[in-house]
């Protein structure tokens, strides 16, 4: 073989471990500058709505254990203490208008917060879309105290 052949094969050689090692040295700080979320505390937390709307104020409570969320309760009560997804009027007179009712959106909505270890963007549910602008305000701000592990209760603007 000709030896400017091989000099130039040897040189091709150089360029694609050159090329090969930028890339790893590019995807590398790329991965550097992903922080990690904040560890959550074990315990449990809870956020809630300040102010009653439509007679109901919402909140979210969590449990967290081994840094992640294992249990996410959401849902709204009145003044008297009564729970929204328990109201069988409410929810047969929602589900006629908006095609879904508190029993089925707090659960959908809680789910998306359930085994996680920060709060997510949250999903919104067709005819459940307020709630779900609420649950993301009260996610947000339950996961604040889970990092901080303060369990006292929050209160979120509306």
């Amino acid at each position: 073989m000709p030896d400017i052949y091989i000099r130039k094969v040897l040189n091709m050689g150089k360029l694609k471990i050159a090329a090969v090692l930028a890339a790893s040295v590019i995807m590398a700080a790329g991965c550097a500058n992903q922080q990690e979320p904040e560890a959550l505390q074990d315990g449990t937390y809870t956020a809630q709505m300040e102010e009653y709307s439509h007679g109901w104020k919402e909140y979210v409570t969590i449990i967290v254990k081994n840094g992640e969320v294992v249990s996410t309760e959401y849902n709204a009560e009145n003044a008297s203490g009564f729970i929204k997804s328990w109201d069988n009027v409410y929810m047969k007179n929602m589900k006629a208008i908006q095609n879904t009712y508190p029993n089925e959106y707090t659960r959908y909505y809680a789910a998306q917060l359930t085994g996680k270890k920060e709060a997510p963007d949250i999903d919104l549910l067709s005819g459940a879309s307020n709630s779900g602008g609420n649950f993301q305000k009260l996610s947000e701000a339950v996961v604040k105290q889970a990092i901080k592990g303060d369990s006292s209760i929050v209160g979120v603007e509306g």
